[in-house]
């Protein structure tokens, strides 16, 4: 948001202030917008977590459906799939053998119990057989962080959170969640190509509260749309490691539907309603 937000603001002839709210696995922030008045003056960057996947696992006090408006979505986001330097493997197979071979011993690191990090990995230990230890985090930064300083043993980052740190050798990537390889990681293998069947991504899309006005919906889709489109734009997002798709809001609505239905059969699947980390 930090990178459409200037463009936005010029577009608009208002100030874009971004507000960041932190807390319960970005729970609160998206209650504090499913709240605000409906007049287009607040909007959400809403992602996985909070939109699809906390209502079900942790509850929520919003309905993602019936309490927001969408707008358009803007990115996806693949998870990059790292391990702290001191873990012997260099592959997907790799880590799922290690997993396997010291049953209860290995752990991995997330940003908190319902987001993207964590039901990816309860996704791919469940495709895999294999079982890691979840040791949850308040936020994606103490869990990057908790990665490199080896505190964990694995985790999903985001590919722009990972970049710095894979450079720096400071983490070992073992496969991206993208349809095929990323022009700025052409060496790192997607886990089709490492024989799993599941493309780790989040996503990300702008949503407003539920009674603003269709009017307003599509004066700020259009303007957000022609930002992102915009060549300039486009490039930088995808230099970040992001994949641009912004969409109608139409498309937005069963894009988010068919994710609610997605995560809560990995959430029943892996028996993790009601439970704690």
């Amino acid at each position: 948001m930090r990178a459409i937000a200037p463009a936005l603001s010029d577009s608009l002839g208002k100030p874009v202030v971004i507000d960041t709210r932190a807390g319960a696995a970005g729970v609160i922030g998206t209650d504090i917008a499913a709240k605000a008045a409906p007049d287009g003056y607040t909007l959400l960057l809403g992602f996985q977590g909070p939109l699809a996947i906390a209502p079900y696992l942790t509850g929520a006090p919003y309905d993602s459906v019936k309490d927001f408006a969408p707008v358009s979505l803007v990115a996806g986001a693949p998870f990059v799939l790292v391990v702290n330097p001191r873990v012997p493997a260099s592959s997907v197979k790799e880590l799922v053998a290690l997993a396997r071979s010291r049953p209860g011993k290995l752990n991995y690191a997330s940003g908190g119990r319902g987001i993207g990090s964590h039901m990816q990995m309860e996704l791919l230990m469940n495709v895999a057989g294999v079982s890691l230890t979840h040791v949850p985090y308040k936020g994606s930064g103490p869990a990057v962080t908790a990665i490199v300083a080896a505190e964990v043993d694995a985790g999903f980052m985001a590919v722009a959170a990972a970049l710095p740190h894979m450079k720096a050798d400071r983490v070992r990537a073992l496969a991206v969640g993208s349809d095929k390889r990323l022009a700025i990681l052409p060496d790192l293998a997607t886990f089709a190509e490492s024989g799993y069947a599941v493309k780790p991504t989040s996503w990300y899309g702008v949503v407003a509260p539920r009674a603003t006005p269709k009017a307003i919906v599509a004066l700020l889709h259009d303007k957000l749309v022609r930002i992102v489109d915009a060549p300039a734009m486009r490039s930088r997002l995808v230099d970040m490691g992001f994949e641009v798709n912004a969409s109608t809001p139409e498309e937005f609505a069963s894009v988010l539907r068919e994710e609610i239905a997605t995560w809560r059969k990995v959430i029943d699947a892996a028996g993790l309603k009601g439970k704690g980390a």
